[in-house]
C-alpha cells in the first residue's frame, strides 16, 4: 500500500478553532481538524474545500495551505501525507457529518492543553495555527503500535 495523501482544514473564528471529534478509525474519539483523503481526480485545495463542506456544512472564503506532514510506521496502512489548511473567512452553517464526528467551537487553548488529540496534532497545530509566517513541514515517526518515537521538523 501506498502513502495515503489526505487534507486537515482548520477553520479560525476569534481565538477558537472548529474541531471534529472522531466516531471512526482513524483517531477514533480524538479531536481533530475536519478533513480527509484526497480524490485521485483531485487537487489537495479542491479536497479541503469539498472535505470542508461535506464534514461541515462551511465554504472557505480563504484557505491558506500552512503545512505538509508525513507519518510514516513499520505498518503498511500507516504512511500518510497531510496537507494542512487554514481558513479564517467562512460562510455556511454548521451541519455536521455525524457519520463522521460531532462537531465543537474550541477555545485553542483547551485544544492545545485539555483535549485529547493525536499526538503528532499536539505537535504540529500550535505551530500552524498561531505563526504567521511560512510553512510548516514534519516527518513523525511511528513504531508497529503507533506510538510517536521522533519528530524531524524541517
Amino acid at each position: 500500500m501506498g502513502r495515503i495523501a489526505t487534507v486537515l482544514v482548520y477553520v479560525l473564528k476569534e481565538r477558537q478553532v472548529l474541531l471534529m471529534r472522531r466516531n471512526k478509525q482513524p483517531n477514533l474519539g480524538l479531536w481533530v481538524a475536519p478533513g480527509g483523503k484526497i480524490e485521485i481526480d483531485e487537487s489537495p485545495r479542491d479536497a479541503a474545500l469539498r472535505e470542508l463542506a461535506e464534514e461541515t456544512g462551511l465554504v472557505a472564503r480563504d484557505l491558506t495551505w500552512r503545512g505538509l506532514c508525513t507519518e510514516v510506521s513499520p505498518l503498511p496502512d500507516w504512511q500518510w501525507m497531510l496537507f494542512i489548511y487554514v481558513a479564517r473567512r467562512f460562510g455556511g452553517e454548521v451541519k455536521p457529518d455525524l457519520r463522521e464526528g460531532e462537531l465543537a467551537w474550541v477555545d485553542l487553548e483547551t485544544y492545545y492543553r485539555d483535549l485529547p488529540i493525536p499526538q503528532a496534532d499536539r505537535v504540529f497545530a500550535p505551530r500552524i495555527l498561531e505563526s504567521a509566517a511560512g510553512m510548516f513541514e514534519a516527518k513523525f515517526l511511528y513504531d508497529s503500535s503507533l506510538s510517536l518515537l521522533d519528530c524531524l521538523i524541517y
